[in-house]
């Protein structure tokens, strides 16, 4: 009886198992047919691909070969990407990732934000302020050096101090092996692999070509992320260098560069069904990481975060309202905060529509059961998804206080100049590889550099002064076990939040880039005697940040070493190897140009038109298209511009490649390598693509090659520039 009792347990175990493993399948993959369409692909694994089968007609090891004029050098990382198109270091990219530097050149009497800019001449072409173009030069495999100092009686906290450390010390020796070049080192899979970049830094960015800002722009906020789209998100610049050919700084003796390749541009795009690929970096994508993660950003972090946003933009576009110099400080903050608050909306849209939580975790009960199938894999990995679920739980119980301190130095520009003259004095007294990554020798120079260039263009005291005073009624009501113990000291020491707020910017100098300049080399004792509000504010406060480091630094531990083995038994579940997730270097995915269906009875062409332009324009923005433009379209001026299937220009286009944050600027390349458009979004459905990608709802949004040029050609009387990309 006892045999057949023991006997009926392990076959219901294993039909428990059969059962979770057929709700994984279910799960993952979404459907296994689309699944090679997946991946923002390492260009070392791109071999794998076979990319001929998929349409790709040229030579896939031109791509990337480094004995070759590869694409990979005609593509360049200037905060998001852009691509070379002429010989003469030409860049295009989108509007919106220009939109800083453009905002930055600005001024009311010369408003290039609002009504474009052309330099007509390479002596009338401006630098971009604060940009620089990054080129992948090529890219190694450390993970073993990394590894090799982390030992098992380590804490967590001492495993990522020892992993740091080793990064520094990889980066400095190949930058030393490589006078010139910029090395970063990115982590592949946390704790499990990290690869060495190295670049080519250009940091003599000018501008060529910006449209007006109701082309650049056209539907503002309003149809970002949406399909359709009629926005002329482009933007041309140009890369310069020294007259030895080597990286400079802005000098009107540099010259152009010239890259390695370039991408040909073909004015005849593309048709529907053709084959493309993108290259580019996008940001991060969160695919491998466990559902208490998805739980805590679904509940927790996302919604925080959208709100605050929402907030900040509601009270800038009031203060905007004042005059259009005040705008202008807004515009650029303004566009980040909108891009991320409907970016998470949509994300939260899309959890909750696929019901992706409770997916993922219906995954993850099949792999507990997997795990608990064996005694070897129980032992080595029974505890990684409950001591995930802890970590995220402690993380969602803290976050309101790491709220308040986060965006006190993020959010409030006073306060983040004080505290980056505090951090700057405690460790620039370290040895250079002690120190945090931003305040080494190789980039504290770019901290001293953008500071000034934030409070030229992004600071407004009003605004500034506003957002301090909406984290203090934050701190003020954080339950009693999470109150930050200087923020109750300050809100105590007056009569009430706005007079104890008002009186504290009006006795703090963070405001003056030549007072803060005379602080960068003062040590902690120095700034400890020198009389001022946010400064003594930035002091107090040091110490949480430190203990929150601290707490980062020992949970990323912790992080690294659990979400190691979760890959190592999800890849042992499935049977088959994982792709890392996006994490900001060079990165190829591919796919088709066609439509999609986002609900039922709903059908979505892949092509928009400049007649859509006509019928959207209202005269206002963001809809309020140039009289010129209008004039243009009623012509019918388009020649050789003409989509032919569609008689008309079109202006942007829908793919199912797989993109995120980071590919705004992706060249759009066609089956024989060639420039047929410029990526510059995703639709609404496709914001989850952070987590999860399907065919069914997965499309990037790009602006088309013909209506770019044709708006250089007919609307900005830039012919000369199509004649450098070659297009006679």
């Amino acid at each position: 009886m006892e045999k057949q009792e023991v006997m009926l347990k392990k076959v219901l175990k294993v039909k428990n198992i059969l059962a979770a493993f057929s709700l994984v399948l279910i799960f993952w993959g979404l459907s296994l047919s689309v699944r090679a369409d997946e991946g923002m692909w390492p260009l070392s694994e791109i071999q794998k691909l076979n990319l001929r089968e998929k349409g790709l007609r040229m030579d896939p090891s031109l791509i990337y070969d480094p004995a070759r004029q590869s694409l990979l050098y005609a593509v360049v990382q200037l905060g998001a990407t852009g691509s070379f198109i002429s010989e003469e270091g030409l860049i295009i990219t989108n509007h919106h990732v220009a939109f800083g530097s453009v905002q930055a050149a600005s001024t009311p009497e010369k408003d290039y934000l609002k009504n474009g800019f052309l330099a007509r001449t390479r002596a009338e072409e401006i630098p971009a302020a604060g940009r620089s173009a990054r080129i992948t030069e090529s890219f190694k495999d450390v993970s073993a050096e990394v590894l090799s100092v982390v030992k098992k009686k380590m804490n967590p906290a001492e495993r990522t101090l020892a992993v740091e450390r080793k990064i520094k010390q990889l980066v400095a020796a190949a930058e030393k092996a490589n006078p010139g070049k910029r090395a970063e080192v990115a982590e592949m899979f946390p704790g499990k692999s990290y690869w060495l970049f190295l670049y080519t830094d250009l940091r003599d960015i000018r501008l060529v070509y910006v449209p007006p800002l109701a082309v650049g722009n056209f539907g503002g906020e309003d149809d970002n992320w949406m399909w359709p789209r009629h926005t002329g998100d482009f933007t041309l610049m140009r890369a310069y260098v020294a007259p030895d050919g080597k990286p400079a700084e802005y000098s009107p003796n540099n010259v152009p560069f010239r890259p390695r390749t370039y991408l040909k541009v073909n004015p005849t795009g593309v048709k529907e069904g053709d084959f493309v690929f993108l290259l580019g970096y996008p940001g991060r994508t969160y695919r491998h990481l466990p559902a208490s993660y998805i739980a805590f950003e679904q509940k927790v972090r996302m919604p925080a975060v959208a709100d605050w946003y929402e907030w900040q933009i509601r009270l800038m576009e009031e203060m905007s309202k004042t005059s259009r110099e005040v705008a202008l400080k807004h515009d650029s903050r303004i566009k980040g905060l909108a891009n991320t608050m409907k970016n998470y909306r949509g994300k939260l849209a899309g959890l909750r529509r696929l019901n992706y939580l409770a997916q993922k975790q219906q995954e993850e009960e099949a792999l507990k059961a997997f795990i608990q199938a064996d005694p070897k894999r129980q032992a080595a990995y029974g505890e990684v998804l409950p001591s995930l679920e802890k970590i995220y739980k402690d993380m969602e119980l803290n976050y309101p206080r790491s709220f308040v301190l986060d965006n006190l130095r993020r959010s409030v520009i006073l306060f983040q100049n004080a505290m980056t003259v505090v951090e700057a004095a405690h460790e620039r007294q370290k040895p250079d590889l002690e120190r945090n990554a931003a305040y080494m020798d190789r980039n504290f120079n770019r901290i001293k550099q953008r500071l000034p260039l934030t409070m030229r263009t992004s600071f407004y005291l009003p605004t500034d002064l506003a957002i301090f005073k909406e984290l203090l009624k934050k701190a003020q009501a954080l339950p009693g076990d999470q109150k930050i113990d200087a923020l109750s000291q300050l809100l105590s020491s007056g009569s009430n939040l706005d007079e104890i707020a008002n009186d504290l910017f009006r006795k703090t100098r963070m405001q003056d880039v030549e007072f803060i300049n005379t602080l960068w080399d003062r040590k902690p004792a120095d700034l400890k005697q020198i009389d001022d509000s946010m400064l003594k504010l930035a002091l107090s406060l040091y110490p949480e940040y430190l203990e929150m480091e601290e707490t980062n630094r020992a949970r990323k531990g912790q992080l690294d070493e659990l979400q190691a083995k979760l890959v190592d038994i999800r890849q042992e579940f499935l049977g088959q190897q994982f792709i890392p997730d996006a994490n900001g270097t060079l990165r190829l995915t591919y796919g088709r140009v066609e439509g999609y269906e986002p609900r039922d009875a709903v059908i979505y062409k892949p092509f928009t038109t400049v007649q859509g332009v006509v019928e959207k324009t209202t005269g206002r923005e963001p809809y309020d298209t140039p009289p010129a433009l209008l004039e243009l379209i009623k012509q019918k001026k388009f020649g050789r511009f003409t989509n032919p299937e569609l008689k008309t220009v079109s202006v942007c286009l829908l793919y199912s490649t797989d993109t995120t944050g980071g590919n705004s600027g992706s060249p759009i390349i066609n089956a024989d390598g060639e420039l047929v458009g410029v990526n510059f979004d995703r639709t609404w459905e496709a914001t989850i693509n952070d987590f999860t990608w399907s065919h069914d709802f997965s499309r990037s949004i790009g602006v088309d090659i013909r209506y770019a040029l044709w708006i250089l050609q007919e609307l900005g009387g830039a012919g000369y520039l199509l004649g450098e990309m070659g297009i006679e």
